[in-house]
């Protein structure tokens, strides 16, 4: 496959503050890619640089092998873009919404054919102050499509939707990628990260700190689990967390929860334990890293987490 989005040395600063350091990404075509981060972590000042609405200080961004500010209009006729929120006047309607952005670029969808394939076709003479907030989202989707784009790039995208109409949403980017096209999503949700991207970046002050699968992350962290201890009666917290391998142990009373880097080790050395303690065994279940899990490390690792300079 070849790149579809190629950030080379991106740097934003606003001020005396860094938003973007020496950032480096290469999104596949055909790819759903996922930006991560802490807020203030950079991933809404790297969207706004690769559809165009930011500048830059330093760096390269090429859409498609299209410089997005040298060759502006043919690299933003290859995006579609959802922001965090869509604004539109209420007594615009979808279908009305959708006849406007398309008269703005010269390949675009038929309306018809977006506001089925969005599911508005019930809603397409609706008033927009009138729509749901799924709804809105979806329309928003359509608005994104109107240009057939290659790339396809969502802000925060199911921020504010309630389950269902996040479920939806998340069928709809599946079916985008199946399509063929390409996928920019930031998030903070990493479940939704683990559910729906091929690869993930995470960010932290502005930079990337590791880029690989959700799968390749976690397996990159097997060595981390966590032993859940319930017993009969409370154990010493000192004990257990002087346990080998044991890392961190939070959890109160009858249940425990240790964070180990290695498992057989803490497991051999915790029943000799509960035995000195006359704690007899209630339920023991080992769980492997979860991707919030090696986020949070990461980011908790991070040796510019304390140097003041947040960028936005």
């Amino acid at each position: 496959m070849s790149a579809e989005v190629d950030v080379r040395h991106l740097c934003k600063n606003y001020g005396n503050v860094t938003a973007l350091r020496d950032l480096n990404l290469q999104i596949e075509a055909g790819e759903i890619f996922g930006l991560l981060g802490p807020n203030g972590a950079g991933k809404t000042t790297a969207v706004e640089c690769v559809v165009g609405l930011r500048d830059a200080d330093e760096g390269e961004i090429l859409i498609g092998g299209s410089d997005i500010r040298r060759q502006s209009r043919e690299a933003k006729q290859r995006i579609g873009v959802v922001l965090q929120s869509t604004a539109l006047p209420d007594h615009l309607t979808p279908a009305e919404a959708l006849t406007l952005f398309g008269s703005l670029y010269r390949r675009r969808a038929p309306v018809s054919v977006l506001l089925k394939r969005f599911g508005l076709t019930v809603q397409a003479n609706t008033r927009f102050g009138s729509l749901s907030g799924g709804q809105r989202q979806r329309l928003a989707l359509a608005l994104a499509f109107v240009n057939q784009p290659s790339l396809v790039v969502l802000d925060e995208p199911t921020n504010g939707l309630d389950a269902h109409a996040r479920r939806e949403l998340h069928d709809d980017i599946l079916r985008i990628k199946s399509e063929g096209h390409t996928v920019l999503i930031t998030t903070h949700d990493l479940g939704e990260a683990e559910r729906l991207c091929d690869r993930v970046a995470i960010l932290d002050h502005g930079r990337v700190v590791v880029v690989g699968s959700p799968r390749e992350l976690i397996a990159r962290a097997s060595g981390h689990h966590t032993i859940i201890l319930q017993t009969d009666r409370a154990v010493d917290r000192d004990s257990l967390a002087k346990l080998a391998g044991v890392s961190k142990i939070s959890g109160d009373g009858l249940i425990a929860h240790l964070s180990t880097n290695d498992s057989i080790r803490t497991i051999q050395a915790l029943l000799p334990l509960l035995a000195g303690a006359q704690a007899e065994l209630v339920d023991l279940h080992l769980r492997r890293a979860s991707l919030e899990e090696v986020f949070l490390n990461l980011i908790e690792n991070d040796p510019e987490k304390n140097t003041g300079n947040q960028p936005t």
